[in-house]
């Protein structure tokens, strides 16, 4: 490159009269025999020079900013609906049905903005803008449309714009409070403003009305494998949408969150829209426990005819098809179908087995003995194989919790001065961290793992976390007596069923966990992991089962002691009846991970 950058000087040095120039980094000229630097500099041609430009700037006082950097004027609630339209595109690209978006979704949107009187009002609430570009929720949706409610009568009223309107008009329809109202947390709170952690709660819902088989525990699980847009979710927004300001923290979230917290939310929802009565939940759709149970049971490994059991429990709890269906106004409760079905199974478990440190062992001592061929449920066998396999996929959660990247890519700023500080790390950390790749061997990348609703594979073939035990028998727990088959086991113990005042006391399970048997709380650590849940989430869910089944008239007294109490022959009779009458459906297809 010296060669020809200097090809056009041919004068000799000044001191010892050799040509045979070279070009140093600061781009001078020296003498390559006595290394003799001149005043000479290369010449650099500006290849980014444009006709009519000028290479003199003017200062001033005025914003640094350039007018097309700020974006244009758009609303908050503009921002959340473009990433509820990004939430849903993933969720109909991962199987879900296409009304889902269009039919379900959109309307409960819709829906929600008139009652919190952002748009589809003739009232609409302080408008208040920020930058950026208006988001339709679809190029083809009317504002009329009313299918999910016929209470959205002023729709017409504020309808959107359309595309060919300025960026004025283009945003004033959707009515947005002014973002003010969004800084505080009492104030999004009082006034029902959209969070991130309500859009989870309103897709939530949507699936609910859709009777998807996706329950909270998949959605949440989806969000924090990635396949679902939430964790820096503001990365996605168009570039004309630009966040600043204390306003743009409202989009910003580095965690998912728990169950609890989106369960609360979309039952605030549910209060807030005022929906009638939701599509009935029934035993043949896949959200309902009878057919859910089928699933847990296939992922944890337990034996096929353990769902006959669980659905006469499910009958003699009386959970019908009224009851697992969101009700009118006037009794509004959302079900929590997952945490409801492994409670169910818990409960199942505890009438079978005992599950109280003692009868459970008993009765693998009993079938080891008399089951030579290898067909018959072994609980020991159970528990040695799920607490290898429940190890590996802890351990395996927690390195997946390691890799993940919880920093924006696009980072957020506040003011002007934070966005130096914060830009000037960021190119720090991309440094140090090229720089450490280049000195250690770059690691094997891990392959990406599809979505599925299972965390165990069981089977024979590889990379299965075990055998199967799905296709055992029963018999060595259960016994032929009135004319049906009884469990064995003929006692139950349950800590005292007196409800307590939510209002008043939270979960009792960190202060009886250590009067508990130890089975029974493995089982419920178990099941907390399949469903990403605390164990006093499930085992409060637990009691509320027994109070369903066994009633709540026990003898009153602290919440640690537990209660044993036969089951009488009525009881067991009724218990076999149910689960002698119920058909023995076939199990799901097992996807591989």
């Amino acid at each position: 490159m010296d060669e020809e950058d200097t090809a056009g000087y041919r004068e000799p040095c000044a001191q010892c009269a050799a040509v045979d120039w070279g070009i140093s980094d600061e781009g001078r000229f020296y003498c390559r025999s006595c290394h003799n630097v001149i005043e000479r500099t290369r010449e650099v041609a500006e290849t980014t020079f444009v006709r009519g430009s000028t290479r003199i700037t003017t200062l001033g006082r005025g914003p640094r900013t350039k007018r097309w950097e700020r974006g244009r004027t758009w609303m908050v609630c503009e921002g959340f609906q473009f990433i509820l339209k990004n939430q849903a595109d993933a969720l109909l690209r991962l199987g879900v049905a296409p009304g889902f978006k269009d039919d379900v979704l959109s309307q409960l949107w819709r829906l929600y903005l008139q009652k919190s009187r952002q748009a589809y009002t003739s009232d609409p609430v302080t408008q208040g803008r920020m930058k950026g570009q208006s988001v339709d929720w679809d190029s083809d949706s009317a504002a009329e449309s009313s299918i999910m409610s016929a209470s959205v009568t002023d729709a017409e009223s504020n309808p959107p714009s359309t595309a060919g309107s300025n960026a004025e008009n283009a945003s004033d329809w959707s009515g947005s409070r002014s973002s003010a109202t969004y800084r505080t947390a009492r104030q999004r709170c009082s006034r029902s403003l959209m969070t991130m952690p309500r859009t989870l709660a309103l897709i939530h819902l949507a699936l609910v009305w859709s009777r998807e088989a996706l329950t909270l525990s998949d959605l949440l699980r989806l969000v924090k494998d990635g396949h679902l847009p939430y964790v820096n979710a503001h990365e996605q927004l168009p570039e004309e949408m630009k966040l600043s300001g204390n306003e743009a923290l409202l989009f910003h979230v580095e965690s998912v969150p728990s169950h609890r917290t989106v369960h609360k939310e979309a039952q605030l929802l549910v209060l807030f829209l005022q929906r009638p009565a939701f599509p009935p939940i029934g035993p043949q759709t896949l959200l309902h426990p009878a057919l859910l149970s089928l699933r847990y049971l296939v992922d944890a490994n337990l034996p096929d005819e353990l769902h006959r059991w669980v659905c006469g429990l499910m009958d003699r709890a009386g959970l019908t098809e009224q009851s697992l269906t969101v009700g009118p106004e006037s009794d509004v409760v959302l079900p929590q179908y997952d945490i409801l079905t492994a409670a169910l199974i818990v409960v199942t478990m505890k009438v079978l087995f005992g599950l109280d440190d003692s009868t459970e062992w008993d009765l693998s001592n009993k079938v080891s003995s008399q089951d030579a061929a290898g067909e018959r449920f072994n609980l020991r066998r159970w528990y040695r194989l799920m607490q290898a396999a429940l190890m590996r996929a802890q351990q395996e959660a927690g390195r997946e919790v390691a890799r993940t990247r919880w920093k924006a890519k696009k980072p957020i700023f506040q003011t002007r001065r934070q966005k130096y500080v914060v830009m000037k790390k960021k190119r720090t950390a991309e440094q140090v961290q090229t720089c450490f790749g280049k000195l250690s061997s770059c690691p094997a990348e891990v392959p990406g793992v599809g979505p599925s609703s299972f965390r165990f594979c069981w089977g024979d073939e590889a990379g299965a976390d075990g055998p199967s035990l799905h296709h055992m028998t029963l018999d060595g727990v259960v016994t032929l007596k009135h004319a049906g088959l009884t469990p064995s086991n003929c006692s139950y113990w349950h800590p005292a069923l007196r409800p307590c005042r939510s209002r008043l006391c939270a979960s009792h399970f960190s202060d009886v966990e250590r009067t508990l048997p130890r089975c029974f709380v493995w089982l419920l650590q178990l099941f907390s992991f399949m469903l990403e849940v605390k164990p006093g989430r499930l085992y409060e869910e637990v009691l509320r089962v027994e109070r369903r089944v066994f009633g709540t008239k026990t003898p009153l007294g602290g919440a640690s002691k537990r209660r044993r109490r036969k089951m009488s022959s009525r009881e067991e009779q009724n218990f076999s009846q149910e689960a002698s009458e119920k058909p023995r459906n076939e199990p799901p297809t097992r996807r591989r991970r």
